[in-house]
């Protein structure tokens, strides 16, 4: 993959309509897909002629793996994909460290003592020392990205798509006023973080938490999402990934799940049968179990949006599919 910049053409915003929020914020217990419904995110808000951002804070290169591209490198933003609706998604892998020695640069103007400093370890110590500086760092970076459009830039974005941590974590990374309470009163830092603060709740800006229809996934959600309340973030939508769909309804499930129901396939044997009923009579528990979750989501008091389980895997054909879903039930166009 080219790692040279965009030219100026591809760069300059053409879309004459802007999408309901410009920074979304996708959070997630591991393992439930957050990087994967992040990209698709940014491929349903990159219609035709805009221009979105897709950052990733974790360095697991998730974001390019699900193009077959290599991971990305240093502050480029090369373009991952063209969206089938005509747009174009761009990816940045944030680094912490590279984020640090820019902020020194821009604000003290210590480009090469700082990369002296970097060599010492001096920006590890300056991250372990003050960990909520780390946070800073990264959502700074993401506010820059952000701040383009309003800027003017040639290389602004229509849309953001943070593929941040977990919700384990996530109200903590986002309250950078706390995580800066302790370290800087006043100052560039201090600055900063206002700017940052003052981005997160704005009325663009919205989280989305992605969860599996599993006990796990789904308390950690509502957890996150009790704990987003007194930050003022604004959630959007929980998402439940790989749903699985089941003919049958409630009823006819209970039946199988409680043994009383029987399979005859034309051509197994009755112990064949008896064996496919018993595996039907799990996948029959688990299915009512996911829809009792699924029960418990309505009751957030959020949007929450459904993405198929996809047999076949992930690929670039797979996450415009989920795009395509994620279009159709979550509000990412203004209202007229």
């Amino acid at each position: 993959m080219s790692r040279t910049r965009s030219t100026r053409t591809d760069r300059r915003p053409v879309s004459t309509t802007r999408p309901a929020h410009t920074l979304h914020i996708v959070s997630g217990k591991g393992g439930t897909g957050k990087t994967t419904v992040a990209v698709a995110l940014a491929c349903a808000l990159a219609t035709a002629g805009r221009r979105v951002l897709v950052c990733e804070v974790e360095g697991r290169h998730g974001i390019t793996d699900l193009f077959g591209r290599p991971p990305l490198v240093g502050a480029e933003e090369p373009r991952l994909t063209r969206t089938p609706s005509g747009g174009a998604v761009h990816g940045l892998a944030i680094d912490a460290e590279d984020a640090l020695l820019e902020y020194l640069e821009s604000f003290y103007h210590l480009g090469f003592a700082a990369k002296a400093l970097d060599k010492f370890g001096a920006t590890d110590f300056a991250t372990s020392i003050a960990p909520g500086l780390r946070d800073v760092l990264l959502t700074g970076k993401v506010y820059e990205a952000v701040r383009r459009q309003t800027k003017g830039l040639d290389n602004a974005y229509d849309a953001v798509v943070l593929d941040a941590p977990p919700t384990g974590r996530i109200a903590q990374f986002l309250n950078i006023h706390e995580a800066v309470s302790g370290l800087a009163k006043v100052g560039p830092i201090r600055n900063q973080a206002d700017s940052i603060n003052t981005m997160l709740r704005a009325s663009t800006t919205v989280v989305h938490l992605v969860t599996l229809l599993e006990d796990m996934p789904v308390t950690e959600t509502e957890e996150a999402i009790e704990q987003l309340k007194p930050t003022q973030i604004a959630v959007g939508a929980v998402i439940a990934n790989m749903v699985r769909s089941m003919p049958l309804d409630d009823g006819e499930l209970q039946t199988y799940a409680d043994g009383r129901g029987t399979l005859s396939v034309p051509g197994f044997s009755t112990t064949d049968n008896a064996a496919l009923a018993e595996e039907f009579a799990i996948e029959s528990t688990r299915t009512l179990d996911h829809r009792r979750r699924r029960v418990t989501l309505d009751g957030f008091g959020t949007t929450v949006a459904e993405v198929a389980f996809d047999p076949g895997g992930i690929d670039e054909n797979a996450v415009f599919a989920i795009a395509d879903q994620l279009r159709d039930q979550i509000t990412l166009e203004p209202t007229r």
